[in-house]
């Protein structure tokens, strides 16, 4: 390809790019309470980036498959397959619901157009990592993903998200410095960045130097999937930062992160064992995420945990990439099923944003039957209940890594499954429960407009994914249709 049609070939990250650049110059000249023009620009450039990754994903779906490669641009250094256009998608539809269920909070606030600008710079990075086939494209990625998350977390300038700024920070500074020397090493060796060339020059270099060079890439990839060993962050986030930045920050880096773990696996040459090394991390992580998030009584840092769990078995899948066909597919949708899913969570947080305790919940069913519902929907997805997203997500992982010889990561996966039932069971006993004469909010329930329908709609998309995309699933013939 020439490089226009290289850069008509990536019109969902220019327009991110824009809506990034247009909305700094129009929070830069307007009034505090003419902000909003900001948040405008911010869902014009989303939807527009949604809508091109959604025909591109339909371009290639057509032609070749839903996750299969399709061709690359700027001499193979960015993928264009079925995988990136899934990945641009959920990227933009996550960030488009981040910014809903954050209207309330976000209106008016002295960092509003600042807050959107860094969203849509965060989502880009997330979108190069999932396209990245060069060395050097992934660390740009990593970047350009990373440093405005470390602003987004401490620009609501409370004491808490001060914290968890410095703490991602000094670990993305870390493990950062950890991708960049794995990067130099994998170079060094194989003389290459570009993909395409590793896999034959690796096969060749001693393998406990390519083994060097690769822990040290993973390690910074595990730091943006919210997994061990790069996952102290999430938790803290999640409860420090404001509740818009604590859903995205929870939900959309690690799309681009297991993304780019996948590709980059893939193109490992069999002289080291790595997918034995993504199973162990794997088990670890869900098991940690799991007992950590048992003693938990605040819902937001309770979710955090949630995220490192699930992180666990978005690895699943990463540990047979390119050895199981269904490997990509199933990330696909567990990805897709987890954002929608996760998302649909933090806005019920979001609607009543004072509620800081489990028990403070006693009570809702009553008052807001909607928002019970979605908490129910929303949680029990994140469980793996059918017929919701993340169900088929699940489903599809599990098989994945049963294809692929670890029947014993599936075993401790399904364990790990029955194990979260019960913390989040936790969250939803008091919402069901009347509320006590102790209780905090004693039973009134008063929502954020915004905040409260993005949870009924993100419940809506969780149980229309779970059942849409099982249909298009079977119809496909990735399951047995019934």
């Amino acid at each position: 390809m020439n490089s226009g049609a290289d850069a008509l070939a990536l019109l969902p990250e220019l327009f991110l790019l824009a809506g990034a650049v247009l909305a700094l110059l129009a929070g830069s000249f307007t009034a505090r309470e003419r902000q909003w023009i900001s948040r405008v620009i911010a869902v014009v450039a989303l939807s527009a980036s949604a809508v091109a990754a959604g025909v591109a994903f339909a371009a290639v779906a057509s032609a070749a498959g839903p996750v299969a490669e399709s061709m690359s641009v700027y001499d193979g250094s960015y993928i264009l397959d079925g995988g990136t256009a899934a990945g641009r998608l959920v990227v933009a539809l996550s960030a488009l619901l981040v910014i809903a269920l954050g209207v309330d909070e976000l209106r008016g606030t002295a960092r509003e157009s600042e807050t959107y600008v860094l969203i849509l710079l965060a989502s880009l990075g997330a979108v190069v990592l999932a396209g990245a086939a060069d060395l050097l494209v992934l660390a740009v990625g990593f970047l350009l993903a990373s440093i405005p998350l470390y602003a987004l977390i401490g620009i609501g300038g409370t004491k808490a998200g001060a914290e968890a700024a410095l703490k991602t920070y000094l670990l993305g500074a870390l493990f950062g410095i950890l991708l960049l020397l794995g990067v130099t090493v994998l170079y060094a060796v194989s003389g290459t960045t570009s993909y395409a060339g590793l896999r034959g020059a690796l096969a060749a270099a001693a393998p406990a130097v390519v083994g060097v060079g690769l822990v040290g890439v993973l390690a910074g990839l595990m730091f943006k999937a919210g997994a061990v060993p790069g996952h102290f962050w999430v938790p803290d986030a999640a409860e420090g930062s404001g509740t818009a930045v604590a859903a995205f920050a929870t939900t959309v880096p690690k799309i681009g992160g297991f993304l780019a773990a996948y590709r980059l696996l893939e193109m490992m040459p069999g002289t080291v064992r790595w997918p034995l090394l993504i199973a162990l991390l794997s088990v670890l992580t869900m098991t940690l995420g799991n007992l950590a998030a048992y003693t938990q009584s605040n819902p937001r840092r309770l979710l955090g945990w949630s995220t490192v769990s699930q992180a666990g078995y978005l690895l699943m899948p990463v540990a047979v990439a390119g050895s199981v066909p269904l490997a990509l597919p199933s990330l696909v949708v567990f990805l897709a099923g987890y954002a929608v899913t996760n998302l649909a969570a933090f806005a019920v947080i979001a609607a009543y944003p004072d509620r800081t305790e489990l028990r403070a919940y006693e009570g809702l069913a009553a008052a807001r039957p909607w928002h019970a519902v979605a908490l129910v929907v929303a949680l029990l997805s994140l469980v793996g209940t059918p017929p919701t997203a993340v169900f088929l997500g699940k489903l599809t992982v599990f098989t994945a890594a049963w294809d692929g010889g670890f029947w014993w990561l599936t075993l401790a996966a399904a364990v790990n499954t029955v194990i979260s039932l019960f913390y989040y069971l936790r969250w939803l006993a008091p919402a069901f429960r009347a509320a006590s004469p102790d209780s905090p909010g004693a039973g009134e329930f008063s929502p954020r407009p915004w905040a409260g329908r993005t949870a009924v709609a993100g419940a809506v998309l969780v149980l229309v994914a779970g059942v849409g995309a099982g249909l298009a699933w079977a119809a496909l013939g990735g399951l047995p249709a019934g």
